[in-house]
């Protein structure tokens, strides 16, 4: 019985440290393109923004995914390591984004929450999930 208690106290930890990596993760994507991404996805269906939003989440879920999977036999220490990990993902998926704002013509965020479908919000959704698997096997 005290493995079951165990084993939920760890999931909570590690799923709440996981929601909150989420969560820093939607507020980076807000940050770095204009206007309020809330309001843009759920108001104005802006499928951009969501396409942006989704991958982001999807690439921050399998790094703290792979932190777990592969995570220490001492609790503190997995804990640590998956929001080490978590946040490295977060600043790496920034970096690129600024990356390829710099490289391409006009203002990337802009572009990406224009209600117009655009094919460069592909380019940075792939980015995002290349930037989280690069992350991700470098952790096994």
């Amino acid at each position: 019985m005290s493995d079951i208690v165990n084993g939920l106290g760890r999931t909570t930890a590690y799923g709440a440290l996981g929601v909150v990596l989420l969560i820093l993760g939607i507020v980076l994507v807000d940050i770095l393109t204009p206007g309020k991404l809330g309001r843009q996805i759920w108001q104005e269906r802006n499928r951009n923004a969501s396409i942006l939003l989704s991958s982001a989440l999807l690439g921050i879920g399998g790094i703290v995914f792979t932190a777990i999977w592969t995570t220490y036999d001492d609790f503190a220490k997995g804990l640590l390591s998956t929001a080490a990990f978590g946040l490295l993902g977060l600043v790496l998926m920034a970096v690129a984004f600024l990356v390829v704002d710099l490289v391409t013509p006009g203002k990337l965020g802009a572009t990406l929450v224009d209600p117009e479908p655009h094919p460069a919000v592909w380019v940075t959704a792939s980015c995002n999930l290349a930037v989280a698997a690069i992350v991700s096997a470098s952790i096994a």
